[in-house]
């Protein structure tokens, strides 16, 4: 029972994290519901053996590599153009606090955004969602992923040079 304990209280805190990465590597709020749970399961198993220095990039490389293994099971590595056409993701609801006008701009602006990032390879994708939406360090980010710093740095360079490069062409989302 204590360890159930210990465990929730390593865990709980990270859900949100973890889910938000499990949806943009999946790209499928549903199937990122699946890989958290597949993630807490494997981290329960795999408590025992949890050093304690740094929780959240611990549940994170479980979701990380719980979400790299549904993709390959679902098609295999997955990598996406930033230059397709495809339909953007669906509207989410307006902040009431916004007037009508500044609220659909937003959303437009929004869901333009998630389209262009949604776009991005996987590899990209992982690490500008890790820095920039979970504001993780270069460290914690390339313990995620096990990648160097230098890779992360790399990659997050030329993430945010793509999603440059095609806000000023105008790609719509």
């Amino acid at each position: 029972m204590a360890r159930d304990s210990a465990f929730a209280a390593v865990a709980l805190p990270h859900l949100d994290a973890a889910f938000n990465l499990a949806r943009w590597l999946t790209g499928n709020a549903d199937e990122a519901d699946d890989v958290v749970q597949e993630a807490m399961v494997r981290a329960l198993t795999y408590f025992p053996s949890y050093r304690g220095d740094n929780p959240r990039a611990w549940i994170l490389q479980i979701v990380r590599n719980a979400a790299y293994a549904a993709l390959k099971a679902r098609r295999g590595p997955q990598t996406v153009r930033i230059s397709g056409d495809d339909d953007g993701p669906d509207l989410e609801l307006a902040d009431p606090a916004d007037d009508p006008e500044v609220a659909l701009l937003h959303a437009r602006d929004m869901s333009r955004l998630d389209g262009l990032i949604g776009r991005l390879p996987l590899e990209l994708r992982e690490t500008l969602v890790l820095r920039e939406l979970e504001e993780m360090s270069y460290r914690d980010i390339a313990q995620v992923t096990g990648t160097p710093i230098g890779t992360v740095m790399s990659r997050l360079w030329r993430a945010r040079r793509l999603l440059a490069q095609a806000a000023r062409t105008g790609e719509a989302a």
